[in-house]
């Protein structure tokens, strides 16, 4: 069993306002997002395209209303760009994230990554690295995790869909590549399913290195119309492909006790990227929040 003293619930403004995508939800201000977090029971968040980035700014917004930072996204390019560029961006990011106390950093590999693209077809078109590629892309993070450990923090590879770290086999590649003691990972339940993949397969193999999870749900019928109709990444968010746990096909009860097998400590992050027009984010992020009551009893 997971225990409550071990787990943070967290909530990220990607329901609110979408980063991809800022024109879902551009009419919402960061305040109402806070303020709703909190309302629907939730204690953290991740860091969202309107939040201030001036820690002291950040700080005394969310403090109030009993929210912390747990983390937030940063891309790398280790496979198409000059790893210096990626490690002086990287430390100006750690450096924020250490002053608002959060102690993992959210890494993905962006080189040639269709996640952003709107027309271009995500799964015909995800990049495959070559061997030069992942040993570029091994090496950098390591370099991250070196740097990120300076601070005390870790680094969390986030698989995702559109990029060359996708399914499972290629998360196994690239922990196997990886100092287990540099590269960690974050299980994000919504994509390894987009991906073909299995939540409870992935925190039995890599429960160690598991450090950050986002809990999302699939629409099983728009994910088969992705697939069927060759749609991007954007095209399948907007259309609704991810929503909050407990609205979608996964049964969240194994996943939750895999985790509770491997003693996972650290934060849960609810993602759910959705149009808010459709997707009233208040009213998902309470259904969430009421559906991990019932699975967690916390």
């Amino acid at each position: 069993m997971l225990k409550q003293d071990d787990v943070r619930l967290g909530i990220a403004p990607i329901a609110w306002t979408n980063d991809d995508m800022p024109e879902l939800g551009g009419e919402i201000s960061f305040e109402q997002c806070i303020d709703e977090m909190a309302q629907a029971g939730f204690v953290g968040s991740e860091v969202g395209n309107k939040y201030p980035r001036d820690p002291e700014v950040l700080a005394a917004a969310l403090q109030p209303r009993g929210l912390s930072i747990a983390s937030a996204w940063f891309s790398s390019f280790f496979t198409t760009k000059d790893p210096e560029e990626t490690y002086a961006a990287f430390i100006k990011h750690r450096d924020f994230l250490n002053a608002m106390g959060a102690k993992v950093i959210v890494v993905s590999e962006q080189g040639s990554s269709v996640q952003g693209q709107m027309d271009v077809p995500l799964h015909k078109h995800k990049p495959i690295f070559s061997e030069t590629e992942w040993q570029k892309l091994a090496s950098g993070l390591e370099e991250l995790g070196r740097l990120a450990k300076e601070k005390g923090m870790k680094v969390v590879y986030h698989h995702h869909m559109g990029t060359g770290v996708q399914t499972f086999a290629e998360v196994e590649k690239l922990m196997e590549l990886t100092d287990p003691n540099l590269v960690y990972l974050l299980l994000d339940t919504g994509h390894i399913v987009f991906a073909g993949g299995d939540s409870v397969q992935m925190i039995e193999a890599f429960g160690e290195r598991i450090k950050h999870v986002h809990f999302k749900d699939i629409r099983p019928a728009i994910m088969q119309k992705s697939f069927d109709e060759g749609l991007s990444f954007l095209q399948s968010v907007k259309l609704g492909v991810f929503t909050v746990p407990g609205d979608g096909m996964i049964d969240f009860a194994p996943v939750i006790q895999a985790l509770g097998r491997i003693n996972y400590k650290g934060w849960i992050i609810v993602e759910a990227e959705q149009d808010p027009a459709l997707a009233p984010p208040l009213e998902y992020a309470a259904k969430a929040r009421k559906y991990l009551r019932e699975q967690l009893g916390f």
